[in-house]
């Protein structure tokens, strides 16, 4: 339940913002069409390669042909949404965690220095490619699941969306610890030991994203939500201690 309420305190907390907000709603604009992208793509992309594998000849082939088109649409448009927002707006998912930061207290936020700089984005990118690729790696594993007659799809839809529900939550923690400098092992072994938290908070994510209008301000509240468990979990000694050269160039501290 705490990882559930975690996007709305989120809410909460960017409707007190000012800055918080006014990224929130650039965000939106940018994530409405980058979904409405993502879905035509996802629809043409889903019927063209049911048609390739199964037809469009004959009734049950056509529905059939149809079915299976859904079935790709869903896994197409899951995978482009849990990916592609995040990739367009990474500029503003810094501001936005900093921002809350400060909002929360006991943290100021570093002055630019392009060393540091470069250090947080390459930190930041390692985390994407492994999150990437360990989410990919499950869902190929998972697939062959609607190749078992009656139960399979169900049971796949089932798992691969439990296993992207631990993944969103994975990912919106990873920001604020690349921001400050933490190996991704850190971010995957802190939720692991945590899975009720990281599937609640991952669920809340996962619902948002397939509720029209909502899900356009996916981004700005799983960034504000994923600062919150970071300072949650920090506030409990969950992480171990970083070195001194590393929290004076992320903090801009001596």
């Amino acid at each position: 339940m705490r990882g559930l309420m975690l996007p709305f305190r989120a809410f909460a907390l960017i409707l007190r913002t000012p800055k918080l907000l006014g990224l929130s709603l650039l965000c939106a604009l940018v994530t409405a069409a980058t979904l409405l992208g993502t879905g035509w793509g996802a629809w043409s992309l889903g019927q063209s390669l049911s048609e390739k594998l199964i037809g469009p000849e004959g009734s049950w082939g056509h529905a059939a042909s149809i079915g299976l088109g859904v079935l790709f649409f869903i896994i197409l448009f899951a995978v482009g949404a849990l990916t592609l927002p995040n990739l367009i707006l990474a500029p503003l998912q810094d501001p936005l965690s900093e921002a809350t930061e400060v909002k929360l207290g006991g943290f100021t936020a570093p002055p630019f220095a392009i060393g540091a700089t470069i250090t947080g984005i390459l930190t930041s990118l390692r985390h994407t490619l492994a999150r990437l690729v360990l989410m990919a790696l499950g869902y190929v594993v998972l697939f062959p699941l609607n190749l078992i007659p009656g139960v399979g799809s169900v049971v796949y839809v089932v798992l691969s969306s439990t296993w992207a529900m631990f993944w969103l939550s994975v990912e919106h923690l990873s920001n604020p610890m690349a921001r400050h400098l933490r190996p991704f092992r850190q971010v995957f072994g802190v939720l692991r030991k945590r899975i009720a938290l990281s599937l609640g908070f991952g669920a809340a994510l996962y619902v948002l994203l397939w509720v029209p209008v909502l899900n356009c301000f996916l981004m700005p509240i799983a960034v504000v939500a994923g600062t919150l468990l970071y300072r949650g979990l920090a506030a409990v000694n969950a992480f171990p201690p970083i070195g001194n050269e590393d929290r004076s160039r992320v903090l801009g501290v001596p």
